[in-house]
């Protein structure tokens, strides 16, 4: 009986959802498939800085004369990848501090080619029940999205 009652209790656990998840969760969103998250629909997925600077490169590329400040894919550091390979080496690393986070992403953007290895860290900060990301850097290639400049054209 006592074995029934526990498993009755550990299924409804699992079945519960998450109010949550890892911060490793927050990050993995962008890479299932890569996606961009400097689109409007993705805002809720920030705070500041990173949200500031979004906003900033939505206001310089309003007129659509404009790039803006954000021409590639911050999740991959580049343009041109391969989402298969990116999906089969992904690894994330995952550093929790109380209400920060910084999760590292490592992956290889082609099959084969070792100069396509990349780690972008992503800086998080749990707001209410959710982790939420702050930052986004790539430092092999000595980037920030909190230190780019989005008020003047590029």
């Amino acid at each position: 009986m006592i074995r029934i009652a526990f498993a009755a209790f550990a299924f409804s656990l699992a079945a519960a959802p998450a109010l949550a998840g890892p911060a490793a969760d927050a990050v993995r969103f962008f890479y299932e498939p890569v996606g961009s998250p400097s689109e409007p629909e993705f805002r809720d997925r920030f705070v500041d800085p990173a949200l500031t600077k979004f906003q900033e490169n939505d206001t310089l590329s309003s007129n659509g004369d404009e790039i803006g400040c954000i021409d590639f894919a911050l999740p991959v550091d580049a343009q041109d990848l391969d989402d298969a390979e990116v999906a089969r080496t992904l690894k994330l690393d995952e550093k929790v501090s109380g209400d920060d986070a910084t999760v590292t992403a490592s992956f290889n953007l082609f099959p084969g080619e070792p100069e396509s290895r990349r780690e972008i860290v992503w800086t998080l900060k749990k707001v209410g029940d959710a982790w939420k990301i702050a930052d986004i850097a790539a430092p092999k290639s000595d980037w920030k999205v909190s230190e780019f400049d989005c008020t003047t054209p590029q």
